[in-house]
């Protein structure tokens, strides 16, 4: 069983991840933890069989962040897995999270089965890690790595790029309708529109109705200036 922490200083969302790893086979809860200092405290004093596997850690917490927790566990050479579970999605954290060797990097809210398909991508690096001995193949190393975590697929017909870029003008230009990023990025209005509608249900844009013409009210988006945390 792969013993985990969870670490979130909200009540309904420890709550909701507690369920959703009760629902993985393989999965221990070994701990909870709602501040950055109990965290540290709850790895580095479980040491031996007692020890955590793996942790699901929240970024922002009352008395500190979740890089503070993972660069002191790091510092004092604790041997335990991080799955970073979070709102926070500016890319220095990113980048200090990955420099730290964080193995996922997990955006709130997402469904089930997201979590699964993470904790599955987790469990399977964990028993390649177990089972591999002696000189390892390119493949097994590959795995050792944790070169086996998935990207969250996009739906079929968008692309990375121009999802990136209806983002950066999303994010310059304030609320647009589909027809505005449309003429500002030179796509089909239906183009622009998917790609915002998915921004809008992945959380990081809000949908808006904009009166003021005849007929029914045109929906609008602009960049959430709250993104979930």
């Amino acid at each position: 069983m792969i013993r985990t922490l969870l670490v979130d200083d909200d009540a309904l969302t420890m709550e909701l991840h507690r369920s959703y790893l009760a629902r993985m086979s393989g999965f221990e809860l070994a701990g909870e933890c709602t501040s950055a200092r109990a965290a540290m405290t709850a790895v580095l004093e479980r040491p031996g069989a007692q020890a955590f596997d793996l942790a699901l850690l929240d970024i922002t917490m009352p008395d500190g962040s979740g890089v503070d927790v993972l660069r002191t566990i790091r510092t004092r050479a604790a041997a335990i897995d991080v799955i970073a579970i979070t709102g926070v999605r500016d890319a220095e954290t990113v980048r200090q999270m990955a420099a730290l060797g964080v193995f996922q990097y997990l955006v709130k809210p997402f469904p089930f089965a997201v979590f699964s398909e993470r904790l599955s991508a987790y469990r399977e690096y964990k028993q390649r890690a177990l089972a591999t001995e002696g000189e390892a193949t390119q493949t097994e190393i590959d795995a050792l790595l944790g070169r086996v975590r998935p990207a969250v697929p996009l739906p079929k017909g968008l692309a990375a790029e121009t999802l990136a870029r209806v983002s950066a003008v999303l994010r310059a230009s304030g609320p647009l309708s589909a027809t505005g990023a449309a003429n500002a990025l030179g796509m089909s209005r239906v183009a622009a529109r998917r790609y915002l509608e998915h921004l809008a249900d992945d959380g990081v844009a809000v949908r808006e109705a904009r009166y003021g013409t005849r007929g029914r009210p045109e929906t609008q988006y602009r960049w959430s200036l709250r993104p979930p945390r």
